[in-house]
């Protein structure tokens, strides 16, 4: 009978070796981050300002699905107010927007240490008002055997006017004092993706 069990388990050993092994990919909040740089019109002259998405959360499932759920409490919005309304302090926690991509984590499972890809994820921005999606070239670097950096592969930027259509955020950004915004709004990315 033992004999038949080892039989069984030295049987199973070359199937095991030949099954994709998958890192659990996390980004890593307290190196993620992304600035992105309004420029406000409705004053005499346009003032650009330069805000910050800190302690980006997120991971990359085994199916290659990358979720980005982003949250108020996330921004440097809060600090700008020495008083704010009870309704913020509820809304801050909530999930403004996820994002999602299909990212493959057997291609950056093959990365090699200094190595880098650039992969090109499409970003569905979903929210309750919002459904659209966005093309971003992205690069991949391994830093580690345990880390990569994920910064963007040419310059980015959102569109003022879909941030402007969306509700939640027409109603935070009105509050920061802006009414009118440029269309173009520079996006910068740097992030730290990890495998725990």
């Amino acid at each position: 009978m033992r004999r038949r069990a080892v039989k069984a388990l030295i049987a199973l050993f070359p199937l095991l070796l030949a099954l994709p092994v998958h890192a659990d990919w996390q980004l890593d909040p307290g190196q993620s981050r992304v600035q992105a740089s309004i420029t406000q019109l409705n004053g005499e002259t346009p003032q650009t300002h330069h805000h910050q998405v800190r302690d980006l959360q997120g991971d990359i499932s085994s199916d290659g699905t990358l979720r980005l759920p982003l949250k108020l409490s996330q921004t440097d919005v809060l600090e700008r107010f020495s008083e704010l309304p009870p309704w913020i302090g509820l809304l801050a926690n909530t999930t403004l927007v996820t994002l999602e991509a299909q990212m493959p984590p057997e291609r950056l499972d093959g990365l090699d240490i200094g190595e880098s890809l650039v992969e090109t994820l499409t970003f569905s921005v979903q929210s309750d008002m919002v459904n659209q999606q966005e093309s971003v070239p992205l690069r991949f670097t391994r830093e580690g055997l345990n880390e990569i950096r994920v910064t963007h592969a040419e310059p980015m930027a959102m569109d003022g006017r879909a941030l402007m259509a969306n509700t939640t955020v027409r109603t935070v950004m009105s509050l920061l004092g802006y009414q009118e915004i440029d269309e173009h709004v520079p996006v910068t990315l740097n992030a730290l993706l990890v495998n725990r």
